[in-house]
């Protein structure tokens, strides 16, 4: 039997059970929503709270407060990306309910945190290595924050512009199809002077999005070295993180399934961290009973399922930004131009908190677009994001989504999700499948957005789009339904144009190939296609050369690709030599086929590897340049990995390390040893990585397979443990099994859960 524990708690109405089921599942079981929100808070804590209190204060600016000068310039840039609009708009965005929800889930963390004040519950050990201690919550913390909003795509107008900059318009427009192909195929058409845009325009939005970073040097830097502390993830970094923060999603027919019920899987991908991004949960209360993953500072779930119908997203391609440049009155830089006349910039004053000092002073600066994030004297740069607006929270949404039990509840409340901006899709128990995406989605009249654009009033957005107004699809005659991030706008849509960039559509067309060759599809195939380490581009890639006039491959590149298949698997080694090709060599040689100065090569990488493909299948003859590249991609494999092919492993180099964020400060076994990955950003199991060092850095942070009517059937794992305290049985227990494609049950029944309980906590008045 497993052991009880029971805490009294004020703040509870009634009696609350947490059972732990042995793979580290929460299932909470409460009377009341104020009680079942208080408990999911509490719970949060429990497992997470270094996690949440480091993320509400990376969010809202309160970092040196605890750590210091050294912590003072990301702050301010937080503070920024703050939402500063009506809190009342803000909270019915969401709901009847949505502020009482929040009220009570933060009323839960401050309890779990006044326990380890007092020292009756125990205090993560991150705290105690810091020297710092966690805070209390506001119900509008959980909303307020707007830094993880995934929203798109400032960075890349910088980098377009940047390089139309320095390779002229026409052909830096070309050029940077190899850095980002657009679907479809339009030019941006400069409306600024591209001269005026560096990185600098943007740090403090990069700065404002970039983790928590801690280093000796940085926990001890004094106040005057406080500006030195501004060098952000570089742009294209960002960019590039942005750009791989995909998913995959399938909903199947039970017309098409083995057992004839419905199946849905997701696979959410996410910046690799530790502990992981999603946290899952059983909340359970008279009339409502959902299971499913979510982010620990947020409360109920994105996805999963809630007994009658299950629910997943991935992120669709919807363009919710734009840099707005602003010119400034020669005689006072707090007036910009708007129309015919001048506005003046709305200024906040607040106070920063710093360790060991006095609060410091900043002046943040809005102009009616949004924050603005640099100011030179003559012009100044603002970013319009929709995330300014209501109702915008990141998954804040979801508060209405996870409690739709038909398919047009399910529309109905995907009215209000407003970020990120996500391709949804349903499965229920009467067998309707639904594929809607949503979100917040500028209308922009005669521009496209892929550029920065003047802030004087002639390039506006004409509102949002109506949610209504976009497409929808309910029991397509296919059987099923599947996104992966890929440009999926209906061929004859008419409506407001989303964005123009996606991700490469090799996953897409690889999962909705298998599922339209399956018939009787069972979870176990289901499996297989989430750990699938195809890459589709790779093979096209290959296919290309094949095809060429004249030969393009040495004999020894051409016996080591011969038979090649596209499957980039751990153990192969010409897995190995085609990514180090396409992710360092092929690109840069294109672009100076293409005629790129030097300088645009950087700002290029990571290349799009179908504007590669398309250029390897549309030119010939193929120049020496490509040949010249692939032994460039040998004579790496040989630098790292020795000069017998026979011996070389993609997966030796392409490896993915969980480290703790205090892996400089703390001990060796709060981070994990490398673990060997196949695939890439191509393939349904994503394995993105950078190509200077090829450490993996993004890939699915939770996988579930939804049998659907079948509930406990339904199997799940997350990396690399549901605890985020170093030493708990569930710190890493799930890594190895997430490694090697193993899943577990995502238990849903009261009998089933008593049988795998390992701990049950009851929380009492």
């Amino acid at each position: 039997m497993p052991e009880d524990t029971t805490h009294r708690l004020s703040g509870l109405t009634g009696e609350v059970e947490i059972r732990i089921d042995r793979w580290g599942i929460a299932h909470i079981r409460a009377g009341t929503q104020d009680d079942l929100f208080f408990a999911q808070g509490w719970n949060a804590a429990r497992d997470r709270l270094w996690q949440i209190d480091l993320a509400r204060k990376r969010g809202l600016g309160l970092l040196a407060g605890d750590f210091g000068p050294g912590y003072l310039e990301q702050d301010r840039a937080s503070r920024l990306l703050l939402y500063r609009g009506d809190m009342a708009a803000e909270w019915a965005a969401y709901g009847p309910d949505a502020e009482a929800i929040c009220t009570a889930f933060a009323a839960g963390i401050n309890s779990y945190v006044d326990g380890v004040l007092a020292g009756d519950l125990p205090l993560p050990p991150e705290f105690a290595l810091l020297g710092n201690a966690p805070s209390r919550w506001k119900a509008e913390d959980v909303v307020r924050v707007r830094s993880h909003s995934l929203t798109r795509n400032a960075t890349s107008e910088v980098l377009r512009a940047r390089v139309m900059a320095l390779a002229g318009v026409e052909k830096g427009a070309r050029l940077d199809l190899l850095r980002k192909d657009l679907e479809p195929r339009v030019v941006p058409e400069p409306a600024v002077d591209l001269s005026l845009i560096s990185a600098r325009v943007i740090r403090d939005f990069l700065l404002g999005v970039s983790p928590v970073s801690f280093s000796p040097e940085r926990l001890t830097a004094t106040l005057p070295e406080a500006p030195l502390w501004t060098q952000p993830t570089p742009l294209g970094e960002i960019d590039r993180i942005a750009s791989a923060e995909g998913s995959n999603n399938w909903a199947i027919s039970g017309a098409r399934t083995a057992t004839g019920r419905p199946i849905l899987c997701l696979d959410p991908h996410r910046t690799h961290t530790l502990p992981s991004v999603r946290y899952i949960v059983h909340l359970t209360m008279p009339g409502f009973d959902a299971i499913g993953a979510g982010e620990a500072m947020v409360p109920g779930i994105s996805m999963g399922h809630n007994g009658t119908a299950a629910f997943g997203l991935t992120i669709y391609g919807h363009d919710q930004e734009d840099l707005c440049v602003h010119d400034l009155h020669p005689d006072d830089p707090l007036l910009y131009r708007y129309g015919d006349g001048w506005e003046r910039m709305r200024c906040v004053e607040e106070d920063i908190p710093v360790r060991g000092h006095d609060p410091q002073k900043v002046t943040l600066h809005f102009t009616r677009h949004g924050p603005v994030l640099h100011a030179d004297g003559s012009r100044a740069y603002a970013l319009r994001t929709v995330w300014t607006e209501p109702g915008t929270a990141p998954y804040m949404a979801s508060l209405a989504v996870m409690r739709a039990r038909s398919h047009r509840d399910y529309v109905a409340a995907l009215r209000g999700w407003g970020c990120p901006s996500v391709n949804h899709i349903f499965a229920d128990t009467q067998g309707d499948i639904v594929w809607k995406p949503s979100g917040a989605a500028p209308v922009r009249d005669g521009w496209e957005g892929l550029l920065p654009v003047p802030g004087d009033g002639s390039h506006e957005w004409r509102g949002l789009a109506s949610p209504d107004d976009g497409p929808v699809e309910v029991n397509p005659p296919r059987g099923f339904i599947a996104t992966a991030n890929a440009m999926n706008v209906p061929k004859d849509w008419q409506g407001v144009w989303p964005g123009y960039e996606w991700l490469d559509s090799s996953r897409h067309d690889r999962l909705n190939g298998a599922l339209a060759e399956n018939d009787r599809v069972t979870l176990d195939d289901c499996a297989a296609m989430q750990t699938d380490t195809t890459a589709l581009s790779a093979l096209q890639a290959v296919r290309a050369l094949g095809t060429a006039q004249g030969p393009v491959m040495s004999p020894r590149v051409a016996a080591l690709l011969d038979g090649f298949d596209g499957d980039l698997r751990a153990g192969s080694g010409a897995a190995a030599l085609v990514e180090l090709w396409l992710s360092r060599h092929l690109g840069p040689a294109i672009a100076r086929e293409e005629g790129a100065p030097e300088a645009v090569l950087p700002l290029l990488a990571p290349y799009d590897t179908p504007s590669l493909v398309r250029w390897l299948e549309e030119v010939r003859p193929l120049p020496d340049a490509v040949a010249a590249s692939l032994e460039r991609a040998w004579d790496d494999c040989a630098a790292l990995m020795g000069e017998d092919p026979a011996r070389w492993r993609w997966g030796d180099i392409h490896r993915l390390t969980l480290r703790h964020p205090l892996h400089r400060l703390a001990p060796e076994e709060w981070s994990f040893a490398p673990l060997p990955l196949g695939g890439s950003n191509a393939s349904p199991n994503y394995a993105a990585y950078r190509a200077g060092d090829l450490e993996v850095t993004t890939g699915p942070s939770v996988r579930m397979l939804i049998d659907v009517g079948s509930w406990d059937e339904s199997r799940f794992v997350n990396t690399p443990g549901q605890s985020g305290v170093p030493g708990s049985a569930h710190y890493g227990d799930l890594q190895a099994d997430w490694h090697t494609g193993r899943y577990h049950p995502l238990l849903y029944t009261p009998q089933a859960i008593a049988a795998e309980t390992e701990a049950r906590i009851v929380l009492s008045p």
